[in-house]
């Protein structure tokens, strides 16, 4: 029986499951959100909130203890550099899972896994990308056709 025993084995061995765990941690570091598996959220989030709270104090220890379980060292700077202060006010939490449904080809549960804090950042770039795209489709629009009103020009001056 498996009383009072913590964590999912998520169908791994124990090395499997912490280089796993790692690469998610590095995956939510660097893009803010990623979409994974419900079990594997669940997991990650139990992982990367006490990551945060060490990247908070910032102490030299605790960058040791978070390259121990992350052994990247341009993530964690990134995670102690631009992720821990913007959490300095807030005790715990730090990130959330959004339940997205299921994948089509195997039905595992989906979810959503970002910090809680840049979902609207992350929200106006995406807004911003869109309002550049649509610019430059008008100006090449209105390029198209101020170049086809030029050889319609040079086209009347040459009949004349």
């Amino acid at each position: 029986m498996r009383h009072q025993k913590r964590g999912r084995k998520l169908g791994r061995t124990a090395s499997h499951r912490k280089a796993t765990l790692a690469n998610i941690t590095i995956a939510l570091i660097e893009h803010k959100r990623i979409k994974t598996t419900d079990a594997k959220a669940k997991e990650a989030r139990r992982f990367i909130e006490p990551l945060v709270t060490k990247a908070k104090r910032g102490t030299l220890h605790d960058r040791r203890q978070v390259l121990k379980k992350v052994p990247h060292p341009d993530k964690v700077k990134i995670l102690f550099d631009e992720i821990a202060p913007k959490y300095a006010d807030r005790n715990g939490g730090y990130t959330r899972i959004i339940k997205l449904g299921v994948r089509d080809n195997d039905c595992a549960p989906v979810s959503l896994l970002e910090f809680v804090d840049y979902v609207e950042e992350t929200q106006k770039k995406d807004e911003d990308k869109k309002k550049a795209k649509k610019n430059r489709k008008e100006a090449k629009k209105k390029a198209a056709a101020e170049a086809e009103e030029a050889l319609a020009n040079a086209a009347e001056t040459e009949k004349e």
